[in-house]
């Protein structure tokens, strides 16, 4: 199991404050209990849990807001965001989505595009499209409508893409673009890994904040997508919605 399955694995057994030992840690996942030691003290690093004696239980903080409220918020301007960045793509490009509510609205801008193919790991994403778009396998989470986990990010290496395209929820002159969810972030690493460019779209309440799990460094940004105006060069090109 590679490292950052398991780590995700770990992030999951924890979720809605629940508190594992780090004995049954081990045997769900069938490793030693010095590997999930050292996971631990990773996974506390990145602020995805907090280490008790014996185990580890879910960080003390609020968390996410739900996904259908957070879709609700600002849609018209991630639909404006969506369209400013659906003119970088041109006839024949082949376009990784992640799983966001930006990238939900993006969607919604490119159906009339039928000279596109989209590799997504986004159910709302793929039914918007259609037959243009790919769905990634993988596990179905209950919080995010979108697939994850090892099988996901062994069927991006199947492709490469001309550009990718990610809705982050934090976007941080020296962090870089970040998300809540270590599961979320590895989809979102692996599809940059398999393009050519990035381009990040994030609304101006996204803008100078932090979140959990970093997902690249600014200096991986190409293009930011965005209706707002950064303190900081974040990317290589700005593009205003």
């Amino acid at each position: 199991m590679w490292h950052e399955e398991r780590r995700s694995r770990i992030v999951t057994l924890l979720k809605d404050g629940a508190r594992a030992s780090t004995s049954t840690i081990a045997a769900e996942l069938g490793v030693s209990r010095e590997t999930v030691r050292r996971d631990l003290l990773t996974l506390e690093a990145e602020g995805l849990l907090q280490r008790v004696h014996g185990g580890a239980i879910a960080p003390r903080d609020a968390g996410e807001a739900p996904f259908e409220r957070r879709r609700r918020q600002r849609w018209r301007e991630k639909l404006a965001i969506g369209r400013a960045a659906a003119r970088l793509i041109e006839a024949g490009m082949i376009v990784f989505v992640d799983a966001g509510t930006t990238t939900l609205a993006f969607a919604e801008t490119l159906e009339a595009r039928r000279d596109i193919r989209v590799v997504t790991n986004s159910i709302g994403v793929a039914q918007r499209l259609g037959d243009r778009a790919i769905l990634l396998g993988g596990a179905v989470t209950s919080d995010v409508p979108a697939t994850f986990g090892e099988l996901t990010l062994s069927e991006i290496d199947r492709f490469m893409a001309d550009l990718t395209f990610i809705s982050p929820v934090a976007v941080h002159p020296e962090d870089g673009a970040m998300n809540y969810a270590l599961h979320e972030a590895e989809v979102a690493r692996a599809m940059i890994r398999r393009s050519r460019r990035l381009v990040v779209l994030a609304d101006r309440s996204k803008l100078d904040v932090k979140s959990r799990v970093t997902v690249c460094k600014p200096s991986e940004i190409n293009v930011l997508v965005t209706d707002g105006k950064p303190s900081h060069c974040v990317a290589e090109a700005v593009i205003s919605a």
